[in-house]
């Protein structure tokens, strides 16, 4: 018998698959009807058929007013929901002007130091009629706060407002570095939030689980849906022993993950999960809300598999990966920019990656049916191989003693360093094919202009921050941060005194350091 092709997971590849594949496939238990459990096929009865998902562009760079201007661009090209990108001194909850933020201010994202800033970033936007995706995460809660007021300010108020925080800090341990807290620290301030958003903001998805950021870090199809939906169960546990009942939370939880260029394998790996969340919602937690079972998911195409090479080329993975996502079952989507591997995406390549969704959207069949490939004797093969898969990897993290815990012990990092490390190898050695890296390369690329990003854009911040501490009322701000400090030392929700700091123009920075004054920061055991 000859050698299997492999999956991205690692799994075997048959050349044909028949009906013999699938001799013990119960259709009604794997599959079910579309919008009813396990989901396998969709959670919404009627999917695109209806309307396409949301699209989304991840936008924000420089200052507010230059997002502000993006934003409505995108808007007005028809982005139904908008998608922020904070710079990593904001990720990291330093204001513009602070030691640790020189260098930084504006350049993967946009600086927001205080409520005038987010007041500037979404003037003149329809606050209750677009969808907002933050990308945020040890400080969301401060980012969804300042949100919140300045809604407010525009007479929109909590109930009417629709978004996402990404909130998600176990996968900043494992993949991607932006923490502050410790992780029983932070799993407290995402169950306040949780609380929190249940009773103000009702329409708010309180969390984006990620296995974006794993995957971009090497994870496996199988390694990004098993280590994002362990995290999930601690996150919900967290929550339940908080004294919230789980299906006053879980409805609102949501997800994001990747779409590669394997576009038969990230279907089946969005169809995977979605079952296995279904199921652990249901048998493991007792969610009695289908809504609560729902796997609800946001996908961003793969950043990782972008070449500078040849940039253009990207335009042709991008589509790719896109109808992958939508093939998958996607509820929202970003298709990134054809540049991103070189700079910030300029206007005319952020268009290019809307009209690529538009374009599956509106001159595809793909919108007319649900899950057109329900039933494929590769399809349904591949679906039960990546659960089983997904399902023993979530099992070693139980096994550990749970995500944090394993966290901890540095396995799921380990495990995802391997991965990327037998990716590169084989990229290196030509047994995986990258268009214009090490197959079909020009001899000469052709030159392209990135966009840059001004270094006066950081002097600005720091002098609006300098006008902003010399014009609030500083004692009012310290009585505010004093409070703050006395709830994350009880067991009050920190969020109410939060916003009550903020609404008086503490900065993002003041108020993620009086939180540092309580509860510390993280600081990997590997450092040491």
């Amino acid at each position: 018998m000859g050698s299997f092709a492999r999956s991205e997971s690692g799994l075997p590849i048959q050349p044909v698959y028949d009906a013999g594949t699938l001799t013990d496939f119960d259709a009604d238990a794997k599959l079910g009807a579309p919008g009813q459990f396990p989901f396998t096929r969709g959670v919404y009865p009627s999917m695109y058929t209806g309307r396409p998902w949301t699209m989304r562009q991840y936008a924000g760079f420089g200052t507010a007013k230059e997002s502000n201007e993006r934003y409505h661009e995108l808007v007005r090209a028809g982005t139904g929901g908008l998608s922020v990108a904070f710079d990593l001194p904001t990720q990291m909850g330093y204001d513009s002007d602070h030691p640790m933020a020189r260098g930084e201010v504006g350049k993967v994202g946009v600086a927001i130091d205080s409520i005038e800033d987010m007041r500037t970033l979404f003037q003149g936007l329809p606050l209750d009629k677009v969808s907002t995706s933050m990308t945020i995460n040890a400080p969301a809660s401060t980012l969804l706060l300042l949100y919140q007021l300045v809604a407010a300010e525009q007479g929109v108020p909590g109930s009417r407002l629709a978004g996402t925080i990404q909130n998600d800090v176990l996968k900043e341990y494992i993949a991607r570095g932006t923490y502050i807290f410790p992780p029983k620290q932070s799993l407290r301030l995402i169950s306040d939030i949780f609380a929190y958003c249940h009773r103000e903001l009702p329409r708010w998805n309180t969390i984006s689980i990620s296995g974006y950021h794993m995957a971009e870090a090497g994870a496996t199809p199988a390694q990004e849906i098993g280590f994002t939906l362990a995290n999930a169960k601690e996150y919900v546990r967290t929550a339940i022993a908080a004294g919230l009942d789980v299906d006053d939370f879980a409805p609102r939880l949501s997800f994001f993950f990747v779409a590669r260029t394997t576009l038969l394998e990230e279907i089946a790996k969005f169809r995977a999960a979605r079952r296995i969340w279904a199921r652990i919602m249901r048998e493991e937690f007792g969610a009695r809300n289908p809504k609560s079972q729902m796997l609800r998911f946001h996908t961003q195409t793969a950043g990782v598999q972008l070449t500078a090479q040849q940039p253009e080329v990207n335009l042709v993975r991008v589509a790719l990966q896109g109808l992958g996502a939508v093939l998958g079952g996607t509820q929202s989507l970003h298709t990134n920019s054809y540049d991103e591997a070189i700079a910030l995406p300029t206007q005319k390549a952020a268009r290019l990656a809307l009209r690529t969704q538009q374009v599956i959207a509106h001159e595809t069949d793909v919108t007319k049916t649900v899950d057109p490939f329900a039933g494929s004797y590769f399809m349904e093969a591949m679906t039960d191989e990546l659960e089983a898969a997904a399902l023993e990897l979530i099992q070693a993290v139980e096994d550990r003693g749970g995500a944090v815990a394993a966290i901890e012990q540095g396995f799921q990092k380990s495990e995802i360093e391997r991965s990327a490390y037998r990716i590169a190898q084989e990229i290196d050695n030509k047994e995986r094919t990258v268009v214009g890296v090490n197959a079909f390369v020009l001899d000469e690329e052709e030159p392209y202009e990135p966009l840059r990003v001004d270094p006066q854009i950081e002097i600005d911040q720091c002098e609006r921050l300098a006008v902003l501490r010399k014009e609030r009322d500083n004692d009012a701000v310290e009585r505010a941060l004093d409070a703050l400090r006395t709830a994350a030392r009880g067991t009050d929700n920190v969020l109410p005194p939060m916003r009550e700091a903020l609404r008086l123009r503490a900065t993002v920075g003041e108020v993620c350091h009086a939180l540092r004054d309580v509860w510390g920061v993280y600081v990997p055991q590997d450092t040491f």
